[in-house]
């Protein structure tokens, strides 16, 4: 697989949305990717999460990267992070 790389809105939006540097790798380097809008990619994974986030306990946290598959390198351009109480489909 090539190296992954965060763009700089991406890596801003991490402590954001309370997602780790290595959830982001995780997710593409493990979960099956997906086309997204403007032709790039995403992949989802959900983790245990059982913490507070905004003030509110959430059980799980599923963080989807959404990213552009160049020739030497696999760009993220931002990533998503959605907490739940409920286990759901990655």
């Amino acid at each position: 697989m090539r190296p992954i790389r965060l763009s700089v809105h991406a890596k801003e939006q991490l402590p954001y949305r309370g997602i780790e540097e290595d959830e982001v790798f995780d997710a593409i380097r493990t979960s099956t990717w997906e086309t997204a809008k403007k032709e790039r990619l995403q992949a989802t994974k959900n983790y245990l999460y059982g913490n507070e986030w905004n003030n509110k306990f959430y059980s799980y946290k599923q963080v989807k990267p959404v990213f552009v598959e160049e020739e030497s390198e696999i760009v993220v351009i931002t990533v998503y992070a959605y907490y739940f109480n409920k286990e759901v489909k990655a």
